[in-house]
């Protein structure tokens, strides 16, 4: 069990004020001053950075600036908290991703206070990040099947490392265990960087984490990438098969990264502010600056991107189930 004891603190703010009538739009100005935007990781991450390529479509369509508020924690769930709990001023969003509305109903399920799916609704999808299965290279394995090989004779080497408990690396591990049929350890580290390193040192056997993380040392020879985690191959890595080219079955798997609004703005708002997010990700300059950040532009609009979130809820909860991790 994964002890979380500051979770239930830094998620205790105060209780919901009294959601307004959809009847009750903002006015033909909207936006009448700078768009907050809640972003649940330390700045300069990923939600930082596809905010700043949007930053000048949005200001120049809006006409007014965006600031990002970041509050880490607890998965972005702490700043998932914050913004459900907002002041209505149709002004505060959050920048969401798997781990806040795939994962984490799911992961928080006995400490949320609210349920993100029905107090954050999607106001359109940015983009994601695929994940690698990597190794390292001496140990002679050039392919999944070695892989899954390797680990069926050596059970005592079959660990894998993560960026911590209950992330997408995490569970990533987890269901190709699943799909594979063969028992892995997990070894949870403290963020990407030194999961990397576990594997580049021979602590672990493979991990599978987010491409661009692992780019360099794959092309410095320091890491060998297996395959890609989503479906289809990734344009900015087209040489490198998918997982399930390699007979991992029904492996589509992918950091999504998207923003959400709070259950009280109003629908025009939320409309409006997708529309221009999802234009923005059509103008071939932005998604080459997606694509050089090693991700992929997935642009999809308010009611689909609400659709999608709830699908990816139900593909992870046995995932998450599986894994055996509760937050308490």
């Amino acid at each position: 069990m994964l002890k979380r004891r500051t979770l239930a603190a830094a998620l205790a703010l105060p209780a919901f004020g009294a959601p307004r009538s959809q009847a009750q739009t903002s006015a033909p100005s909207w936006p009448e001053k700078p768009l907050r935007y809640l972003v649940g990781g330390a700045a300069g991450g990923a939600s930082d950075i596809f905010m700043r390529i949007l930053e000048n479509h949005l200001r120049e369509r809006l006409g007014q600036p965006l600031w990002l508020d970041n509050r880490p924690g607890a998965g972005g769930m702490v700043a998932a908290e914050i913004a459900a709990r907002a002041t209505p001023d149709d002004h505060t969003f959050l920048v969401n991703h798997i781990a806040s509305h795939g994962i984490g109903p799911t992961l928080y399920r006995t400490r949320l206070s609210f349920d993100p799916l029905r107090d954050l609704p999607g106001v359109a999808r940015i983009a994601q990040l695929p994940n690698v299965l990597i190794v390292k290279p001496d140990r002679g394995i050039n392919t999944v099947e070695e892989l899954v090989r390797f680990i069926k004779a050596n059970p005592r080497q079959s660990n894998f490392a993560s960026a911590g408990a209950g992330t997408s690396s995490h569970l990533s591990g987890v269901l190709f265990g699943l799909r594979m049929g063969v028992e892995v350890q997990h070894v949870p580290y403290r963020g990407t960087a030194p999961s990397m390193a576990a594997v580049m040192n021979g602590e672990v056997l493979f991990a599978i984490d987010n491409a661009p993380a692992s780019r360099q040392q794959v092309l410095a020879g320091m890491l060998r990438a297996l395959g890609v985690s989503t479906a289809q191959r990734v344009s900015f890595m087209p040489e490198l098969p998918t997982l399930q080219e390699q007979g991992v079955p029904d492996f589509d798997v992918a950091s999504w990264y998207g923003v959400a609004a709070p259950a009280s703005t109003p629908r025009p708002v939320v409309e409006r502010l997708g529309q221009e997010i999802v234009a923005a990700l059509q103008d071939p300059r932005i998604i080459g600056r997606v694509r050089e950040f090693g991700a992929e532009p997935m642009p999809l609009p308010p009611a689909e991107y609400d659709a999608f979130m709830r699908r990816e809820v139900e593909k992870w909860r046995p995932v998450v189930e599986a894994s055996g991790v509760t937050i308490d």
